[in-house]
């Protein structure tokens, strides 16, 4: 597999974060309870979201892959620091998931989200409460 660069750049405190393939540049900056003004996302924030993006898309690739209907979802992560040493202690993730999914199919998308490239990657004394909320 071919790496994917990235490349950041720092600024004072705010720092530049610049996707090699597509040219997409996210903005960061410190949270305010650790310095900075809270005006965009911060390193770990970018964590949370990863997670729930991954979650969700690798649920859709494998939906689509075995022909189901998969539409629109969203996430929400809250995030909590934990320390010293200041760190991720936990990602609550809360995903609400589409309509149209058949019930005998559910399991096993979720077993996919909890799975993703992102939650494997994570160490593990970081906690990942996810809950998924099916529309009835």
């Amino acid at each position: 597999m071919a790496g994917v660069e990235m490349r950041f750049e720092l600024r004072g405190i705010e720092g530049t974060l610049s996707h090699g393939p597509s040219g997409a540049v996210l903005r960061t900056v410190p949270p305010r309870d650790n310095g900075g003004d809270g005006s965009s996302f911060s390193p770990t924030d970018l964590l949370g979201a990863s997670l729930a993006s991954c979650a969700l898309t690798t649920m859709a690739l494998l939906a689509a892959k075995e022909g189901l209907t998969f539409g629109d979802a969203s996430a929400t992560v809250v995030k909590d620091m934990v320390g010293p040493p200041r760190r991720v202690g936990e990602l609550t993730v809360e995903l609400r998931m589409p309509h149209g999914v058949p019930a005998a199919q559910r399991p096993r998308l979720e077993e996919i989200g909890r799975g993703c490239p992102v939650a494997r990657s994570l160490h593990p004394d970081v906690n990942v409460p996810m809950t998924f909320r099916w529309p009835d």
